[in-house]
């Protein structure tokens, strides 16, 4: 099957076979092998370029994706001699505050300096189809709900939504407000996908609301010092709130009080490697709440 998609690539027995590093007449000879072994020939040698037949056609999208299960197996059965080896891809949205990933990472590449961690940073339902499809072994993302089937996951940071102002907003001396009443202000907040978005939406919404969003950014730091410098509210986590520029007052939302999760999230289906399984025990243990 290698042979045959290396043929099937090249458009030519010569080409494939230089590209493979063998003989030109072993690849002829493999491919009439599987012809032979599938009743059908797969190329058409006629012309002055080696195309597919209809069969051929049908058979390589199965070639491809066998020899890509092969390569996957050969990855698998390698990181588990002596000491977990491999590579590791994770996802994080750009709004975390409250979790230090770079501790987390930083202790598991301690225990397994074997594996190669990347580092993708992108809005949480992307994430999610990534870890769905395979594409992201683990991702932190901001959620307002589950994230749906073929993905496991555990909260790791559950944080109530406050609003911050400058210190000359009327709000600056209040100890609480209703989302009502912040319907006519300019609000600061995060982008449309994002968790703390999404459960800002969903709750003015439920109560018949429209709220006017002044500005959006993805870091929580440029919220806060927008918010500061008095061009509006800023909806924010806690802890984001708390860790603000000198001057940003926090003032507690109710009537509905809203929280935001952050969800350690893993492919529940699908072949999961043992780098993989590895990094995403160690980050459950790392990142427990409390």
């Amino acid at each position: 099957m290698e042979y045959f998609t290396a043929v099937a690539d090249e458009a030519s027995f010569t080409r494939a076979a230089a590209r493979l590093h063998v003989a030109q007449p072993g690849v002829s000879a493999q491919v009439r092998r599987l012809e032979r072994e599938l009743g059908q020939p797969l190329l058409d040698r006629t012309g002055r370029t080696v195309t597919l037949t209809d069969a051929g056609a049908a058979v390589l999208p199965y070639a491809r994706a066998a020899l890509e299960a092969a390569a996957g197996a050969r990855r698998a059965a390698a990181e588990t001699s002596d000491l977990v080896r491999g590579r590791v891809s994770v996802g994080i949205v750009g709004s975390l505050s409250s979790l230090d990933l770079p501790e987390m990472l930083a202790g598991f590449h301690a225990a397994h300096p074997g594996v190669e961690v990347t580092l993708t940073e992108d809005r949480p339902d992307r994430l999610l189809a990534a870890v769905r499809a395979g594409r992201l072994d683990l991702a932190l993302v901001g959620a307002a709900a589950p994230p749906g089937p073929g993905v496991a996951m555990r909260v790791v940071a559950d944080e109530p939504l406050v609003a911050a102002v400058g210190p000359g907003d009327p709000l600056a001396g209040r100890a609480s407000v209703t989302l009502r009443a912040l319907a006519d202000r300019p609000l600061i907040t995060l982008p449309v996908g994002s968790g703390v978005r999404t459960c800002l939406d969903d709750a003015c919404a439920a109560a018949g609301l429209r709220p006017r969003i002044a500005f959006e950014a993805g870091d929580p730091v440029v919220l806060a010092r927008l918010a500061v410098r008095g061009l509006g509210v800023a909806v924010l986590p806690g802890p984001a709130a708390a860790a603000g520029p000198p001057g940003l007052r926090t003032v507690a939302i109710t009537r509905p009080r809203m929280r935001g999760r952050v969800l350690l999230v893993w492919r529940s289906r699908g072949p999961v490697g043992p780098a993989a399984r590895a990094l995403a025990a160690y980050a459950r243990r790392a990142l427990a709440p409390g």
